[in-house]
């Protein structure tokens, strides 16, 4: 969406997309910036993290993720995505639902979460049997788990690399994570993969990912981008019918 002359001469403006995303994460702005429709823009607050684990990510709700939607909100986003897959599922789908409202109220808009959007993605696939990676520790795997088959989903298997310092899984390449994949999900009778992480490679490596697997695949960053222009289109859709 380009700036346009208005009737009266002035500019209209650009759709721009929120942000929210753990401090450590240089992998979700990346990914965001290349695939976003021409001429929206990118804004980000960011939450403290370094820890990949439920300690840490329990402290980013706690402490830091409230006061970014604050400071997000002065920027007037039109749409919000909440930038993190583990901590979404971590207390569960009522806490997510919950606490997007909170950060809708903080920053006058929309909020769209990670999680939730992976979610949708799994349905709209019609996919009932699915595989998991992720670069995460069996506590985190586990709410991942929890959250997906809340659905009604089966979770046939869900593989973690073990690592806990966030800045590194964003150097984890996409040819590891497409054969952590086929080495830890080959030959499973799943529908679906699902590669899990914000700050995760994996949206690079989905079209390896789906030959290699012989399977649809879904990442975190591609669900929530989607799912976010999606809201933002009908926000816009909107606004020119008010």
């Amino acid at each position: 969406m380009s700036y346009e002359a208005k009737g009266d001469g002035s500019v209209m403006e650009r759709t721009r997309i929120g942000l929210m995303v753990p401090s450590s994460n240089t992998m979700m702005e990346a990914d965001f910036t290349r695939e976003l429709p021409a001429g929206w823009t990118l804004h980000t607050a960011r939450m403290y993290l370094e820890d990949t684990t439920a300690a840490g990510e329990n402290r980013m709700l706690d402490e830091f993720t409230l006061p970014a939607a604050r400071d997000l909100g002065t920027a007037r986003p039109h749409v919000v995505v909440f930038g993190c897959t583990s901590a979404g599922a971590l207390r569960g789908s009522d806490y997510d639902r919950e606490l997007c409202e909170r950060i809708s109220e903080l920053t006058a808009a929309p909020t769209v979460s990670t999680i939730q959007a992976v979610r949708t993605a799994i349905e709209r696939a019609a996919a009932r049997r699915v595989g998991v990676v992720t670069p995460y520790v069996d506590e985190l795997n586990d709410r991942i788990r929890a959250s997906i088959e809340a659905d009604g989903v089966e979770v046939v298997r869900i593989a973690g690399l073990g690592m806990t310092e966030n800045y590194e899984i964003a150097r984890v390449p996409p040819e590891r994570i497409v054969s952590f994949a086929a080495e830890t999900l080959d030959g499973l009778d799943i529908d679906l993969v699902f590669a899990s992480c914000t700050n995760l490679g994996a949206m690079e490596a989905i079209p390896e990912l789906a030959e290699r697997l012989r399977r649809p695949v879904v990442t975190s960053n591609q669900a929530v981008l989607d799912a976010a222009v999606e809201r933002a289109t009908a926000v816009a859709a909107g606004d020119a019918a008010a």
